[in-house]
């Protein structure tokens, strides 16, 4: 039996309700425990990275962050809430998995480190710090397809989280690294670009964030609905089809994972794999290869509400331009401000434990599209602010 809060998230109920009024829900909402933690992982110059043409590794270095505590997680039978930033990603843990969950990330930034030459910024910030300096910290499932549900955090207290771990004066936290090896199994990455869904011209990245705590879920709310009647529900705005899908083939692209994987280059690691993917579309032609190839489209993380909207959809340029005149209003009046990107395709990494359900798969615009989309954020409250 776990002791008491360590299963609340698993606990939380689903909500049947459509998100634009889910989020309007306060008595749908759980307040976090205060004996909880936020850990933040960053990349840390990652604009520069990306922008230099180093995006995959990005991506692959925030994947490989997830599945290092995910895994723990699951080995120590505890569900937590997390969510990718494209460049980073975000966990809310319990008091029992804090100090491994740290241990693990501290192993994983030095192998980052000698294989990429990228820092990953890894923080920690309990949740009742956040209490204590006035920020609020609400959360909620929603079931964004059939076979997949979502965190929903509504309040501040993730961004303020951010702000310290990401301050040039937060204090490492000292975690050693006393666990032995990464476990980085199910990390995979093993799809090229995806190209949008035969009947959608181009990618788009977008990032929300609203400049009021007290109007952030009306805003929201009014967004998602928006891009839902602009769009589309869920499925029909997923820039992932099974159709646009295909293996990666070339060894550089499996290098990548291996590096991120194991922190080394072994060959015979190298042509398995390259073997594997080779042959793999006569796997997805057989039933059970078919049925994972429509769960692993509806188990695409392309929707996250972290305190922020982050979110990949896919359509024609007229929806694009629609949206945006929707949002520049809402950015004029002073509730929100948003930074987007537009790509021709998306990038995905994936976390695989098993093929049935234990799958999920990390979405991305190509080229670095949160990232992206951060940039412009960054460089609006820059101009706010001066």
């Amino acid at each position: 039996m776990l002791p008491p809060d360590q299963d609340f998230y698993s606990q939380l109920p689903i909500s049947p309700l459509p998100l634009g009024d889910l989020l309007l829900n306060e008595k749908l909402f759980s307040t976090v425990p205060n004996s909880w933690h936020v850990i933040i992982t960053d990349i840390k110059s990652s604009t520069e990275a990306v922008l230099s043409g180093s995006h995959e590794n990005v991506n692959l270095i925030a994947t490989g962050s997830i599945v290092s505590v995910l895994n723990l997680a699951f080995d120590m039978n505890i569900t937590i809430p997390f969510f990718f930033g494209g460049d980073g990603a975000t966990f809310i843990v319990p008091p029992c998995l804090i100090n491994k969950a740290m241990q693990v990330l501290s192993l994983y930034k030095a192998s980052t480190l000698t294989n990429f030459n990228l820092e990953l910024r890894t923080g920690t910030v309990p949740v009742k710090t956040i209490y204590e300096q006035g920020f609020h910290l609400h959360i909620a499932k929603y079931r964004s397809s059939k076979s997949f549900y979502i965190p929903i955090i509504l309040g501040n207290g993730l961004n303020y989280a951010e702000k310290i771990i990401k301050g040039d004066d937060y204090l490492l936290s000292g975690h050693d690294t006393t666990v032995d090896e990464l476990n980085l199994t199910g990390m995979q990455c093993r799809w090229d670009k995806i190209l949008p869904p035969e009947n959608k011209e181009e990618v788009v990245t977008l990032l929300v964030a609203a400049l009021h705590h007290k109007g952030q879920a009306a805003a929201f709310s009014k967004i998602m609905k928006k891009i839902e009647a602009i769009y589309g529900p869920h499925r029909k705005r997923q820039p992932i089809s099974v159709s646009r899908l295909k293996l990666v083939t070339t060894f550089n692209r499996i290098g990548l994972e291996m590096r991120t994987r194991l922190g080394q280059f072994k060959w015979l690691h190298l042509v398995q794999t390259w073997a594997v993917n080779l042959f793999g579309h006569v796997f997805f032609l057989t039933r059970r290869g078919r049925a994972y190839l429509k769960s692993l489209v509806e188990m695409s993380d392309t929707l996250v509400i972290d305190g922020k909207i982050n979110t990949v959809i896919s359509g024609n340029i007229k929806q694009r331009e629609a949206l945006q005149q929707y949002l520049d209003e809402l950015e004029a009046s002073g509730e929100i401000i948003y930074g987007l990107h537009v790509s021709n395709a998306s990038v995905m990494s994936c976390y695989v434990r098993d093929m049935k359900d234990g799958h999920i798969h990390f979405v991305d615009g190509s080229d670095g599209g949160y990232t992206q989309a951060a940039r412009v954020i960054k460089g609006k409250l820059k101009e706010i602010n001066n």
